[in-house]
């Protein structure tokens, strides 16, 4: 005890410490369940049984996100009393634990509205699960970036993170089509989702790093925008405009970036045709670098 004290840790911090960490040690277990449980399947069956390397890499993707919304939701700042740190806990545990559902549900129904996720990651499709993790990844830094915005446990806390929530699933979807879009232009008309049912790896890295780079760059926006807890529309509006500038100033700067670190080779051929999977590990390091960088500006 007095070696905890040494270091500023009291009793009562060590037991708000130990409630954190067995409500998150609960929420992660749940998490890993239900990926088994929304799509009708046994998740220890298709983990261990049928050594599904899809279903793993999309529980996994699921199992992380929920773990960095946790991080949001624990600012390291005690509570009054047990009870309301564990209410807390639970709540902001809970409601991440519904968004990052959500934000996979419109990813599936909207982002990646031609093909079905759960019957592609069930047959093994790496390609589809990578996206489909990426996708939970990029959702839960989303949020625990507005986690950290709001304040305060309340109905407008939670208005706004559903607001921000938002916005962040429009940006994503929209650079999604953006992507696709350029995708086609390159190949004669062909669907980069078609290519993902295909199971083309490169391709999957390549668009993770996109979704994880505009979701580093959401962060920025919470230093920006003041969180004002009765102002609905501001809040909304304000996350949608900066998000909108984030996602044309990453978009620019990757182009830029991309055609220098990776200079005399065709990106296109490489990882479109080629499927080189080392290539599209680069890119999706580059995207996430200049991302890092844009949001340290920033800060």
């Amino acid at each position: 005890m007095t070696l905890f004290t040494d270091y500023g840790i009291t009793q009562e911090l060590a037991i708000i410490l130990l409630i954190d960490l067995s409500i998150a040690v609960a929420l992660l277990t749940a998490m890993r369940y239900l990926q088994g449980w929304s799509i009708k399947v046994n998740s220890s069956d298709e983990l261990a049984v049928r050594d599904n390397v899809a279903f793993g890499i999309s529980t996994a993707g699921a199992v992380l996100a929920l773990g960095i919304v946790l991080t949001g939701a624990i600012t390291g700042a005690a509570a009054h009393d047990y009870l309301t740190e564990a209410i807390g806990m639970v709540s902001y545990g809970l409601f991440g634990l519904v968004l990052i559902k959500c934000g996979r549900w419109l990813h599936d129904k909207i982002a990646l509205n031609e093909l079905n996720k759960n019957e592609h990651v069930l047959k093994g499709n790496v390609s589809v699960a990578l996206v489909d993790a990426s996708a939970a990844l990029a959702t839960a830094i989303i949020i625990r970036a507005v986690l950290l915005w709001a304040e305060d446990l309340t109905l407008n806390t939670f208005i706004a993170i559903a607001s921000a929530f938002a916005v962040s699933q429009l940006m994503l979807v929209l650079l999604t089509r953006l992507l696709e879009r350029g995708y086609a232009g390159r190949n004669q008309g062909a669907s980069m989702q078609q290519a993902l049912c295909s199971g083309h790896t490169a391709l999957a890295i390549r668009h993770s790093g996109h979704m994880l780079a505009l979701a580093l760059t959401f962060n920025a926006a919470s230093h920006f925008i003041v969180f004002e807890p009765t102002a609905y529309l501001g809040n909304l509006l304000g996350w949608l405009l900066f998000s909108v500038i984030m996602l044309l100033a990453l978009t620019l700067l990757l182009w830029l970036v991309k055609r220098l670190v990776l200079a005399r080779i065709n990106l296109a051929d490489e990882v479109e045709r080629q499927h080189n999977t080392g290539i599209a590990a680069v890119e999706l390091a580059i995207s996430i670098a200049v991302a890092l960088i844009l949001t340290g500006l920033m800060a």
